[in-house]
């Protein structure tokens, strides 16, 4: 029989690599729309399997890091490779190494900066109220996916279940401490890199061939080697976003679009950097954006604070989640975000 330890490590290494079938946009039958397979990383056929492979036991080095690290250094579930320990405070334990078997370190998928990557999310920066609420709702099964392929979040609520107030707690106040920096860069186009997935991430394929972006937004790491397979955490994302989609999406968030919607600001500050527990959205992941405006409109987010967003998303089409989230992307960080530790909790 399996320990429960090795089932962590397979329900994170080999689960998301089995293959995600592109899917469509489904209605029901009252004309709503489908899940947003862009933003779920499940709208592109990936590549295939690659054969098995000898481990890769040579150190490894990433710009701006006197460290090296073996792959299976990086990838270590319960302690994976910090290249860049001068960006943050002394780690506590559930973000360093998580706890075994039950919660692998918050800083494999988050990374040690808590950057994310666009298949997560970025919790820098994040007021600790909010953190600690949004890890209550994974617990209490009232924020959920509405892609049921989407494997890490049923795995958050696992993490979430077996993880003490305290270390909870600690991890907020840890990630809150460390500014959000930008991080993404959004350009429009007509047309993108072709692309396949790995683990629900939009990858590059070699060569130079392009497709038809349409109404999606595409989000992929600068260097491919340094995120999937070093887990570079100073190594960026660009978010191909359709063209006209910032201005439109400027007018939504801004002015609420005539009705459409609600103006952004009124609940997350006038340059979308937050306010008390309400979190923070300039310069983040437009992916991850997407993902929590269809789940709250379909109904798989419900948690406490969810209600304040029914009215805002309910009328939304997918062009205008392309919109709004594809502007916030593109805003720059306001100085405002980045807080002390203190000012986080506050």
């Amino acid at each position: 029989m399996k320990s429960p330890s090795r089932v962590l490590w397979i329900a994170l290494f080999a689960i998301p690599l089995i293959a995600i079938a592109a899917v469509a946009a489904p209605q029901d039958e009252k004309g709503k729309q489908g899940p947003l397979p862009w933003a779920y990383g499940a709208d592109a056929p990936p590549a295939p399997a690659a054969p098995p492979a000898q481990p890769d036991m040579s150190p490894k080095h990433v710009p701006g890091s006197d460290l090296s690290f073996t792959l299976p250094q990086v990838r270590d579930t319960y302690g994976p490779a910090d290249w860049h320990p001068g960006d943050h405070g002394p780690m506590p334990d559930i973000v360093a190494h998580g706890k075994k078997p039950d919660v692998l370190a918050c800083s494999l998928c988050h990374y040690p900066n808590g950057k994310g990557r666009a298949e997560n999310a970025g919790i820098s920066g994040l007021p600790v109220s909010y953190f600690v609420q949004q890890m209550a709702d994974f617990k209490n099964g009232v924020r959920n996916s509405a892609e049921p392929r989407k494997a890490n979040t049923k795995r958050m609520a696992l993490f979430a279940k077996a993880m003490t107030d305290d270390e909870v707690k600690a991890a907020a106040e840890y990630f809150a401490s460390i500014a959000w920096t930008p991080w993404i860069k959004v350009v429009e186009t007509k047309t993108v890199p072709k692309t396949r997935i790995a683990a629900g991430l939009f990858l590059k394929l070699e060569g130079n061939e392009t497709e038809p972006l349409g109404n999606r937004i595409i989000e992929v790491p600068d260097n491919t080697e340094a995120t999937e397979t070093l887990r570079d955490d100073h190594s960026g994302f660009t978010a191909f976003a359709p063209i006209g989609s910032i201005k439109k999406g400027e007018a939504l968030v801004t002015t609420g679009g005539g009705g459409k919607t609600v103006q952004c600001g009124l609940c997350h500050g006038a340059n979308l950097e937050g306010v008390g527990p309400v979190p923070p959205l300039a310069g983040r992941s437009p992916s991850y954006l997407a993902r929590q405006i269809y789940d709250m409109q379909q109904g798989a987010r419900h948690g406490v604070w969810t209600p304040l967003m029914q009215k805002p998303v309910e009328k939304l089409t997918s062009e205008d989640i392309v919109a709004i989230v594809a502007y916030i992307a593109s805003r720059p960080v306001p100085a405002a975000a980045k807080v002390s530790s203190a000012q986080a909790q506050k």
